[in-house]
């Protein structure tokens, strides 16, 4: 998206340098979306009005980012994340591990044993094409990625 805003700024820069006068062309701000200037629905306003002066603000006023999506979506009677607890019925094999759902390619995931509550909960991290084993019990995990794919250089 920043390449499309580089994009789109180049001509507007350049005709200003080169122009000796003032340019009457709008410029558009490197945070409009093509979504936005589409006509498509805007995205959620994830700022919060704040509090009324003197008054001690609530959640929702507060909240910013992911937490008021969360606290707005719960309003509306949606669950923005899954954080139910993983089907784990059966001890994860190499040939069978237990699939962890994954939006992007790494997971933190906690295992408390086969059958369930076993032993204390033990965390890790779970990659993308590396199963892994829990040191206590010996359940193998891995992640089923349903994320998109990127091929560039800073996705690691």
């Amino acid at each position: 998206m920043f390449r499309n805003a580089i994009r789109a700024a180049r001509p507007i820069a350049f005709a200003a340098r080169t122009s000796s006068k003032p340019s009457t062309s709008a410029a558009r701000a490197f945070s409009t979306s093509v979504r936005v200037l589409s006509g498509g629905p805007p995205p959620p306003q994830l700022f919060g009005e704040g509090a009324k002066a003197g008054t001690v603000p609530t959640d929702l006023e507060q909240a910013t980012g992911l937490e008021r999506l969360q606290l707005m979506g719960e309003m509306e009677g949606f669950a923005v994340f899954d954080d139910s607890p993983l089907e784990a019925s059966h001890l994860g094999t190499k040939a069978n591990p237990v699939l962890v759902p994954s939006y992007d390619i790494e997971r933190i995931v906690g295992c408390t044993g086969v059958p369930a509550d076993s032993h204390d909960v033990l965390w890790f991290n779970l990659k993308k094409d590396h199963p892994t084993r829990c040191t206590e019990c010996g359940s193998m995990y891995a992640i089923d990625f349903q994320g998109e794919e990127h091929h560039d250089a800073h996705h690691h």
